[in-house]
């Protein structure tokens, strides 16, 4: 996706031992890496970006003890975890399963705003937006006529691909994102009447109760542990007759799980369970592919529900 994230040690020699490391890394001679990126700790013991990379490089090594180690290292020299070494630990059984640090998933995505799309759309054949609109156009098919939506919400809107995708059938649209270069991106859409730099929970949260039409998500909520309070905010703020329809992406068990990926996969029934516990009706809930990653399609989701 892009560079690792790289935060200075202040001591120029540990610095220069990190990116000899990830040099040794890029040739493939792990061993080596690791040992160098040990000597860099010890000469930094603060250093939150060679602590992350020794547990990344003790992985590889299958010596998941160190790596478990290395992460909490990286914890503690930096407790906003803009590195996300919380959920390396969450995937080793170190951490029971929560939800993401808010400021690594901000880190992440204002790291990649500037190139965001042509990574996404032309590098993973991304049509999250397509298969999210065409599933909303499901639940209106025989009406004789298409729906317009007369207010609605782009939750983790990112550079506004949906907002693209929707442009003909809403009229005011509001953004919600949590990178700020993503809603700097957004905003040259020229689409949205309104962009929040926010989590999606805390959009809707800004939103007064039986204020929205539609609320989206296409490819957001896979940053989230847990649907119900997204769903919940999204039954208060929608109209009777209101859409929710969002993409995720799934596995085969029920419940939710921390993906290789490092993005929560959402199992059908946790889905489902959600939408019932907002008092939403389930309109569908499809099997789909938004994404390829290795030339593979990622198992996904689109649901959409109404509010009665």
């Amino acid at each position: 996706m892009t560079a690792p994230l790289f935060l200075s040690s202040g001591d120029l020699i540990a610095d220069r031992r990190y990116d000899f490391a990830r040099d040794l890394e890029s040739r493939g001679d792990i061993v080596a890496a690791a040992d160098l990126m040990a000597q860099a700790v010890e000469l930094a013991p603060r250093f939150t970006s060679a602590w992350f990379a020794l547990g990344e490089l003790s992985q590889q090594l299958n010596q998941h003890g160190d790596a478990i180690r290395a992460y909490r290292k990286a914890c503690e020299t930096d407790p906003s975890d803009r590195h996300g070494a919380r959920l390396r630990l969450m995937r080793l059984g170190a951490l029971a399963l929560a939800g993401m640090p808010p400021d690594y998933v901000r880190t992440l995505f204002d790291q990649y705003a500037p190139r965001f799309e042509k990574a996404l759309v032309d590098d993973l054949d991304y049509r999250g937006p397509q298969i999210l609109r065409q599933a909303v156009l499901a639940i209106f098919h025989g009406s004789g006529r298409p729906p317009f939506f007369a207010r609605a919400a782009d939750l983790g809107c990112g550079t506004g691909l949906a907002a693209r995708e929707f442009a003909a059938d809403v009229g005011e649209l509001i953004g919600v994102d949590l990178s700020p270069k993503m809603i700097e991106q957004a905003r040259l859409t020229g689409l949205y009447a309104r962009l929040d730099v926010a989590d999606m929970v805390q959009g809707l949260r800004q939103e007064p109760d039986n204020s929205l039409d539609l609320v989206l998500a296409a490819d957001a909520v896979i940053y989230l542990p847990d649907l119900v309070p997204l769903v919940l905010e999204a039954a208060r703020v929608l109209r009777p007759g209101g859409v929710l329809a969002f993409t995720t992406e799934t596995h085969g068990g029920d419940g939710v799980i921390l993906g290789a990926s490092l993005r929560y996969c959402h199992g059908a029934a946790h889905v489902r369970s959600a939408i019932t516990v907002a008092g939403l009706l389930l309109c569908a809930i499809t099997p789909v592919a938004t994404r390829k990653e290795k030339g593979e399609p990622v198992p996904s989701l689109v649901v959409t529900a109404v509010k009665r």
